[in-house]
């Protein structure tokens, strides 16, 4: 029976992580959220963890005289959150959490040789040479949770040895395919949140509206998969059935269909090598009728250029990227920027941050901060 960590357990990957268990062999050992304690005290009273954290103190006070008629122990903040990952005794840790909150005790974990079912996506953008050094040190396993990966990780297995000659990352291109860079100018919250395909949080729906999450996608793959930044293609896939394919020497591609729905990824991460049956619905070719792929729009979408340039760029670019943009993201959930502000302002930042070729831990955690302070300036 493998022992389970999920970090992030009341967001769209952590209810959906817990939905998938069912069908795995599994014990919950930590649950975590930031402020959702209902939602986490149903949780824990459905899966009786050894321990809980809400990140917010408040919210931890509140959970503790909730729980405690259960004898499981209720932590809080930043400490808390790494005690789940590094010493609850879980086997593979479930990074669902959003943001660069993420880092610290994902590399707690990896320290402590926990396997790690990675969702987070940030923790590699903004850190990703010390993360896969720090896995490789410690022989611990980085199993991708993001649908793309996760069809890259699964299409890899096939190559026995042959290096991948390029990775072709999909994209559904969001709410906003087609239109203009003016059009853009004026899009709302509201259509900015209304994703066509996919149910997921506000941070990562706008995210895939400015295109920005395919970007930061595409460091995390060059990190995950030790790929040069200009042999990782995107391309709009408007089905969202085809999650990513990869390319070998002599030209063959491979691709990993489905139907978007994020359990499938997420058990295969926790069940990998095996393949159990799951929940999801199976895909009907003919009912798809169609594949269609596009070239991105990359005046419309100037948040791709940003993490290309990143990407290219290494150091401390992508912490300053993933940093800016949350702040200014929140900024415009807030209404406080329009939406084509987002991108300007990240790239504000990442001109008027000097740039670290090499980074520590600290200097990386200094990039996050200065960028959302330029930001929120």
């Amino acid at each position: 029976m493998k022992k389970i960590a999920i970090l992030g357990s009341t967001g769209s990957i952590g209810t959906q992580t817990v939905d998938i268990l069912p069908s795995i062999d599994a014990e919950v050992v930590a649950l975590t959220t930031n402020r959702r304690i209902d939602l986490l005290e149903e949780q824990a009273r459905a899966l009786y963890p050894k321990m809980v954290c809400a990140f917010d103190e408040a919210a931890a006070r509140d959970l503790k005289v909730k729980l405690a008629d259960t004898g499981i122990r209720v932590l809080s903040g930043m400490d808390g959150l790494t005690a789940c990952a590094a010493e609850s005794g879980a086997d593979i840790v479930v990074t669902a959490v959003v943001g660069m909150v993420g880092l610290l005790p994902t590399l707690a974990a990896i320290d402590a040789g926990k396997d790690i079912a990675l969702a987070n996506k940030e923790t590699l953008v903004c850190a990703g040479e010390l993360v896969m050094r720090a896995a490789r040190e410690k022989g611990v396993k980085i199993l991708p949770v993001d649908s793309e990966h996760s069809a890259i990780f699964q299409c890899a297995q096939a190559a026995h040895g042959n290096p991948l000659a390029k990775i072709i990352l999909t994209a559904s291109g969001g709410p906003f395919f087609g239109k203009t860079a003016a059009e853009m100018r004026s899009v709302t919250r509201e259509q900015a949140l209304a994703h066509p395909n996919w149910s997921m949080g506000a941070k990562i729906t706008i995210d895939s509206a400015t295109m920005m999450n395919k970007g930061l996608e595409l460091i995390e793959a060059m990190w995950l998969y030790d790929m040069p930044p200009e042999d990782i293609e995107i391309v709009i896939h408007r089905e969202s059935i085809v999650h990513s394919a990869v390319e070998f020497a002599d030209g063959a591609m491979l691709a990993q269909l489905g139907l978007p729905d994020m359990r499938l990824p997420i058990q295969y991460a926790l069940t990998y090598p095996a393949r159990v049956p799951c929940k999801v619905p199976r895909l009907s070719l003919a009912e798809a009728a169609k594949l269609t792929f596009y070239a991105p729009d990359y005046e419309a979408f100037p948040a791709l250029n940003l993490a290309r340039q990143a990407a290219a760029q290494k150091g401390d670019r992508g912490a300053v990227l993933n940093g800016a943009n949350e702040a200014a993201v929140g900024l415009f959930l807030e209404g406080r920027i329009g939406f084509a502000e987002i991108a300007e302002r990240v790239a504000y930042a990442l001109d008027a941050i000097a740039y670290r070729s090499s980074v520590t831990l600290d200097e990386v955690l200094e990039a996050d901060r200065a960028a959302r302070e330029i930001v929120l300036a």
